[in-house]
């Protein structure tokens, strides 16, 4: 197929037009798990004057852009702090919470030259949403019921635990009822949702992206502490 370089439409590899445009070639995502579908470009390079788009499918766009940031962007693991910091105790609210320095969102921006001084980029961010508290028994209250801690302005989730707030519930936590028993702790997952969205060069943005769901687990051993009146 080498005359259509040499020879054809693009005579001498367009030499003559060289710093006017650039060719354009069919790349494959080294992050598409699926083979067939990362090879399934099978369109030859053909010429695209500087400062232009080609209108061909799957051509690089600020859509497209977006995709790849958002799979270079790597979030923190889910590890939630707790008060009381180790053993829980029946009837007592577990504080919950999430450190804001931690948590907060994320951008990543994926960007083309496309010659001439001109260029399409995308930046993709994502920010924490909420927590998702299961506590590992049907035995506890949850707060809030829901179980579903919304994200602060801050980028955190719940409100760490001060002196003084004792006579309290918690914004984000749970009270366990019953008390662990043979040292087996009762398994606390806790699920941050991280929302996404986009936003291009050109303007375009959009939620589109799918949000991002990443747990963290834990044993929590729960006492009950006995009193003699």
């Amino acid at each position: 197929m080498r005359h259509l370089y040499e020879e054809g439409d693009y005579k001498n590899f367009n030499l003559k037009k060289e710093g006017k445009g650039k060719f354009w070639a069919a790349v494959p995502n080294p992050g598409e798990p699926d083979a067939a579908k990362r090879e399934s470009c099978t369109k030859l390079p053909f010429w695209v004057k500087n400062g232009e788009r080609p209108d061909v499918e799957n051509a690089i766009s600020p859509q497209i852009l977006s995709k790849l940031a958002y799979a270079r962007i790597i979030v923190p693991e889910t590890e939630v702090e707790l008060n009381p910091k180790n053993r829980q105790t029946v009837n007592l609210p577990t504080w919950v919470w999430l450190d804001e320095g931690r948590y907060k969102p994320l951008s990543v921006t994926a960007s083309v030259d496309l010659g001439g001084g001109e260029s399409i980029s995308a930046t993709t961010t994502v920010k924490p949403g909420s927590l998702h508290l299961s506590p590992g028994t049907e035995e506890s209250v949850l707060h809030p019921e829901s179980g579903e801690c919304a994200a602060n302005a801050d980028g955190g989730v719940g409100t760490p635990y001060s002196k003084g707030d004792a006579e309290k519930m918690p914004p984000c936590g749970m009270t366990y009822q019953r008390a662990t028993r043979n040292g087996a702790g009762y398994p606390l997952r806790a699920t941050l949702t991280w929302e996404a969205s986009w936003k291009g060069s050109g303007g375009e943005s959009d939620n589109a992206l799918p949000d991002g769901e990443f747990s963290g687990a834990r044993d929590v051993t729960v006492q009950e502490i006995q009193s003699v009146n």
